[in-house]
């Protein structure tokens, strides 16, 4: 299966019919790109192994027609296989810095620094990739220097959107409108693949400007330690937090690798501001309770992370009493209810306040994906003749779809993992014509999971 010089082809091999594991393949005249390699978690009560990756096989098979890989962004759920597939893609990686930064500490981890190639692009900078032309455009998103990406060829140009937000006070990086978006893109576009997560979610995400003076009143009125669950990769939240510290009379410190490393990162990149300091986490544990803020990786409630051990009275640095609060500020994805429940309930028989998102009257969180009128302003802008949703489980990707039919886009491509979405010359879905499946760390190997 290989096409010509008049086709441009989408291929999912992960993240269509499912949010997580994001892999897309682009082909044109012979050729194949590459769009995130990204890992998801097994489910709760599974028991294949936690961490799962896109089986690459198709495209292993056809490696010396690859041309690169393209990292949107900085989250596991785009990165996070890199290291571990590389060896069977054996191409060019191509990333922004932050995005980098993250990318090499995994190949690190696994001797192959030396060996995979790593170029770090700048936002608004173009490539060209044996038949691609790529121009990678900033976009807001829950962590730094995320990009779209403009891909075009001599049968048509796609707009990929990867992870996104229209967010006018995003803390960290420019700000995002559909309207500056559109203005980069100066071909028609085929196809504008695009993110679905919060498709039914009415109105608009909340700004990440947004949030301080929710933290400001929940840290503010607490009097003993206080504890942040939120994502690691989310550095504006950090940002953020440290302000609030700074505000409180309180020291910040992160408990969690997740965070130190993505604090490195930003810290690599130029994005904190330097007046924002932190205190080593080993160093919490034996300050005043009323100076404490630290933020914690935990809280969709994995048994690994440093929310689980605090709750558990056995983290390593520091121990929470009655008269302390841990604020999630997070939301809780679906399918991890049963454990932040059981991590609340644990909290509150230790007598630790826990404040969540839902229950505040200021926002405490912000979602980095867009709702329904984000997706209409973009659809409106860009002027799709195709909409194809991805990112998202089916009824995320139908209701991607009726926002784009109510916005005047002519054409909805719904389809799964191994469809083929022949988008030129003449648009139409191929099902299943490539078996895909899933590949699960067991013990450093990576083995077959059961599709069952």
């Amino acid at each position: 299966m290989t096409p010509d010089v008049d086709d441009l082809w989408l291929l999912p091999l992960g993240g269509c019919g499912e949010i997580g594991m994001n892999m897309n393949l682009y082909g044109h005249d012979g050729r194949w790109l590459m769009v995130d390699c990204g890992i998801t978690f097994a489910r709760p009560g599974e028991t294949a192994p936690h961490v799962q990756m896109p089986d690459p096989d198709f495209i292993e098979q056809r490696r010396e027609s690859l041309v690169g890989l393209l990292i949107t962004h900085a989250h596991e759920d785009h990165v996070g296989a890199v290291a571990h597939l590389w060896s069977r893609l054996r191409c060019p990686i191509y990333a922004t810095a932050f995005a980098a930064i993250l990318a090499r500490r995994k190949l690190a981890e696994l001797n192959l620094l030396e060996k995979a190639e790593i170029i770090v692009v700048e936002p608004g900078s173009e490539q060209q990739l044996a038949g691609f032309s790529i121009r990678w455009l900033n976009i807001t998103h829950s962590t730094p220097q995320s990009q779209a990406l403009l891909i075009r060829t001599n049968a048509g140009a796609v707009f990929h959107t990867g992870d996104w937000k229209l967010d006018p006070q995003p803390v960290v990086g420019p700000s995002a409108s559909a309207q500056d978006l559109a203005a980069q893109l100066d071909v028609p576009i085929v196809a504008m693949v695009c993110d679905s997560t919060n498709a039914m979610e009415n109105g608009r995400s909340t700004s990440e400007g947004e949030l301080y003076d929710g933290l400001l009143d929940v840290v503010g009125a607490a009097q003993g330690r206080v504890v942040v669950g939120c994502f690691g990769s989310n550095v504006a939240r950090l940002i953020t937090l440290a302000r609030v510290a700074r505000a409180c009379g309180r020291y910040p410190g992160l408990y969690g690798r997740s965070l130190i490393q993505y604090h490195a990162a930003a810290k690599a990149c130029g994005l904190l501001d330097p007046a924002d300091t932190l205190v080593d986490g080993r160093h919490l544990g034996y300050l005043p309770p009323e100076e404490v803020l630290a933020v914690a990786t935990g809280s969709q409630g994995e048994p690994r992370a440093a929310l689980h051990r605090l709750s558990l009275g056995n983290h390593p640095d520091m121990e929470l009493a009655r008269g302390d609060t841990v604020v999630l500020s997070s939301r809780t994805i679906p399918g991890n209810e049963e454990a932040v429940a059981l991590l609340c309930d644990r909290f509150d028989r230790m007598g630790v306040e826990v404040v969540r998102s839902e229950a505040c009257n200021r926002p405490i969180h912000a979602s980095g994906h867009p709702a329904r009128d984000e997706l209409a302003d973009l659809y409106r802008a860009v002027a799709p003749a195709i909409a194809i949703p991805v990112h998202g489980e089916d009824e995320h990707m139908a209701a991607n779809a009726e926002v784009a039919v109510a916005n005047g886009v002519g054409r909805q491509m719904l389809g799964h993992n191994g469809d083929l979405f022949m988008l030129a010359p003449v648009p139409g879905i191929r099902r299943q014509v490539v078996k895909t499946g899933r590949l699960g760390l067991d013990r450093g190997q990576l083995v077959a999971v059961n599709a069952d």
